[in-house]
């Protein structure tokens, strides 16, 4: 392997001489220069770029750690995260949790490892005691997460008003008989989201009882087998709101099978607004994440944490919208 030393004979200079002319850290008359460059394009050489960024202190990679890039809303986040990064010049590491503390700690240590120059972190319910011990040497960012003993900053999103915004909108459409298929009760997002409905409910006087409550687990087919629990325990209703548009997306293949039509027989809202929620039949009514301004703010934050470690920590909220399609419609009376 071609060694700095290498070069540095080849173009018969000293090493220091090489060194100047690849980092430009100090004038080198213009003959020189070239003889350098000339000797690193004949030996083929390329310098390690690790060891040079540890010498500077940093390394231009971002660890991004997620629960599931399989699903599409944590895709579509991660795709900006790294777009940003890349604009930046970082490249970012991707891990998934799994939503597994264990497997949490065990990333976390391998990206230490790596001299990351700073983490994004979407984490499960036991983040807190997972992320503590590492904090105080990490820059970091938490995804929809907070830890109000640690000095880091965190992006939210408000999902209590995203949940009350689904609420208003059924409402709006006559419904009073509504039933909600929920994410997991130790999530972060899903107990925020049922909150907003709720109160939107409650503001037109209309009860949600529990039996028309199912939690699940986010994915498709747990989205599926609540609808068809909700068919069972409240046959009565005559709209959904899915807790996140996966869930939505098998709601609405359970429906199908029962010979139900979207929103003919059952109105149904999912959230998230991950891309296939235009592509399903019909298109799904939905609360839409800012997944860009998730991503990009992430990496803004971040990025002047590494820059000023002691600044003070920030919490930014970001705020959902309604977006209609086709899947809700009013009531039939």
């Amino acid at each position: 392997m071609t060694t700095i030393a290498d070069v540095a004979r080849y173009a018969g200079v000293s090493v220091a001489t090489v060194s100047h002319v690849m980092n430009r850290t100090r004038h080198v008359e213009p003959e020189t220069a070239e003889r350098v460059r000339a000797a690193i394009t004949a030996l083929r050489y390329s310098p390690n770029s690790l060891a040079r960024s540890l010498r500077r202190g940093e390394t231009k990679t971002i660890g991004l750690l997620l629960p599931d890039n399989s699903n599409p809303f944590f895709a579509s986040v991660a795709r900006q995260i790294e777009d940003a990064g890349f604009v930046a010049g970082y490249t970012v590491i991707l891990c998934n949790s799994d939503g597994s503390a264990e497997k949490e700690e065990r990333y976390l240590s391998v990206l230490m490892a790596k001299q990351i120059d700073g983490l994004i972190f979407a984490g499960s319910s036991d983040h807190a005691r997972v992320f503590s011990h590492l904090s105080a040497a990490l820059p970091a960012v938490l995804l929809d997460r907070e830890i109000h003993s640690v000095h880091v900053d965190s992006v939210l999103v408000d999902h209590d008003h995203g949940g009350y915004l689904a609420g208003r909108h059924l409402v709006g459409l006559g419904h009073s008989k509504i039933g909600v298929i929920g994410g997991p009760r130790d999530s972060s997002s899903s107990p925020a989201r049922l909150r907003g409905f709720t109160r939107a409910l409650a503001e037109a006087g209309i009860d949600l009882p529990a039996s028309s409550v199912v939690d699940s687990d986010y994915h498709f087919a747990g989205g599926r087998l609540a609808m068809e629990r909700l068919m069972t325990q409240a046959p009565e209703i005559t709209a959904v709101f899915a807790c996140n548009d996966l869930m939505a997306m098998g709601a609405i293949t359970a429906l199908r099978t029962r010979g139900l039509r979207v929103p003919d027989d059952m109105s149904l809202i999912g959230f998230d607004d991950i891309p296939y929620a235009v592509t399903t039949w019909p298109p799904l009514t939905t609360i839409a994440q800012p997944v860009e301004k998730i991503g990009t703010r992430a990496v803004s934050l971040l990025l002047e944490r590494v820059g000023e470690p002691e600044a003070p920590s920030r919490r930014e909220v970001l705020a959902p919208v309604l977006v209609e399609r086709e899947s809700c419609a009013a009531v039939q009376k």
